[in-house]
């Protein structure tokens, strides 16, 4: 998140030209000040049998561009504008881009922080206008930035923070968007509301707790089209660092769709050992989520889990399976082969949770309606990635992933065939 950088320690420093331009005194005291950076992104894709060979495309290579320019302002120590433009562009992909692959300029961040109350432990700040939101491990809401373009909202947050609570209050409004030039409409009524609180436990880890509400003119899932009022009530157990490593995380919703009841909930468990100690300081680990499906299709009732604005690479780095009507066992582990190079591998198992349901996309968008199908096991993903840092401004990670149909989907698709995913991202920040 570039709007939580801070350079104010830089105030005295003008050793090089990169200094400069993050420290921009603009008073003669200094206390008024901008920021600037920005970011480049090239990454090369080949994908093979996308939605595993129904859209009958076969080889597909594309290019995907993100380019952004971001500026920091300080007007005084209670009030900061952060704005950020993006340009996310897509070339060459047989059947257009997706939602998440272009929007050839937009306004990404631009709001206003105002300090209501600040002092050496406590502070508590307003934050108006548009904006990026990120928490937790982004199962829920994430600026997803895996996929090209990265999610924004227009709204209001009130942000607590002291030595071991922080608490974040928001109602935001998503824009809805199209792949133009400053064309994303605004939906001019909240759809996204809650509280979103993280507690540090001194030797034990942290806790998150939050709540969570969506309303939506329509929703799609395999039950049907429908008004969608969702709550959403959860907490996470996490710790990260050397030795023992844990993520647990649980959630339950409840609310109406149209005239019926949602009741859906999820369960994760992710847990590992980092050998701090060890020659490329190795880590095992073992993630297993449960995500509730509908039980009983056309009953009106509604089981379905919905990940609201996920993150997409929570299943691995370019998933086709949504967290969504799915149980999944992901084994992976990770090594430290140079300083600045690491190793990760991962092989995802993933079922059905409900044979009354289907499949769905990273978006939690329905992919596959399961009602046909008695068949559970969907398939078996493979990946191995490698991400190599040149120095502080440039990065590369390489990806390959292939995924083994399984029953579900060879009963569905006719002729169905193991898919392959292989990217190239380069990367240049400053």
């Amino acid at each position: 998140m570039r709007y939580d950088e801070n350079y104010k320690s830089w105030r005295d420093s003008t050793t090089n030209f990169y200094n400069r331009i993050k420290y921009i005194p603009i008073s003669s005291d200094k206390n008024v000040y901008v920021s600037f950076g920005g970011e480049a992104r090239l990454e090369a894709v080949n994908f093979n049998n996308e939605d595993w060979g129904r859209l009958g495309i076969g080889h597909n290579d594309f290019l995907l561009q993100r380019y952004d320019f971001h500026a920091d302002m300080h007007l005084s120590e209670r009030i900061r504008i952060f704005g950020q433009l993006r340009s996310a562009l897509q070339g060459g992909r047989k059947n257009g881009p997706r939602p998440i692959d272009e929007d050839q300029l937009n306004i990404q961040n631009l709001f206003l922080d105002f300090k209501i109350w600040n002092d050496q432990k406590q502070t508590l700040t307003l934050r108006a206008g548009r904006q990026e939101i990120d928490y937790g491990s982004g199962r829920l809401i994430s600026v997803r930035e895996g996929p090209n373009a990265r999610l924004y909202f227009t709204g209001a947050k009130l942000m607590y923070s002291s030595e071991r609570l922080f608490l974040d209050g928001f109602v935001m409004m998503a824009d809805t968007t199209y792949t133009g030039v400053f064309d994303n409409k605004t939906v001019k009524q909240a759809n996204l509301w809650g509280a979103y609180s993280k507690i540090i436990i001194p030797k034990a880890g942290n806790a998150d707790l939050y709540y969570l509400g969506i309303g939506r003119d329509q929703s799609v899932f395999e039950e049907g089209h429908e008004k969608e009022l969702r709550h959403t009530v959860g907490g996470r157990l996490w710790k990260y660092g050397g030795g023992f490593i844990y993520n647990l995380e649980a959630a339950y919703q409840f609310g109406k769709f149209g005239s019926g009841n949602i009741r859906a909930w999820t369960g994760s468990l992710d847990i590992g050992y980092l050998f701090e100690n060890i020659k490329f300081k190795p880590s095992i680990n073992l993630r297993n989520d449960y995500i509730s499906g509908d039980r009983n299709a056309g009953d009106g009732k509604l089981e379905t889990f919905n990940p609201l604005y996920p993150k997409g690479g929570y299943f691995g780095f370019s998933p086709q399976i949504g967290p969504v009507n799915l149980i999944d066992i992901h084994p992976y582990g990770t090594l430290a082969l140079l300083a600045n190079l690491n190793l990760q591998l991962d092989v995802v198992f993933n079922w059905r949770y409900s044979l009354n349901d289907g499949i769905y996309r990273p978006s939690a968008s329905l992919n596959l309606a399961g009602s046909g199908s008695e068949k559970r096991y969907i398939g078996t993903a493979y990946l191995a990635s490698l991400v190599y840092g040149f120095n502080k401004f440039i990065s590369m990670n390489t990806g390959i992933q292939y995924f083994k149909t399984g029953g579900f989907i060879d009963d569905i698709i006719s002729e169905s065939k193991d898919g392959l995913f292989i990217n190239t991202r380069a990367v240049f920040k400053f």
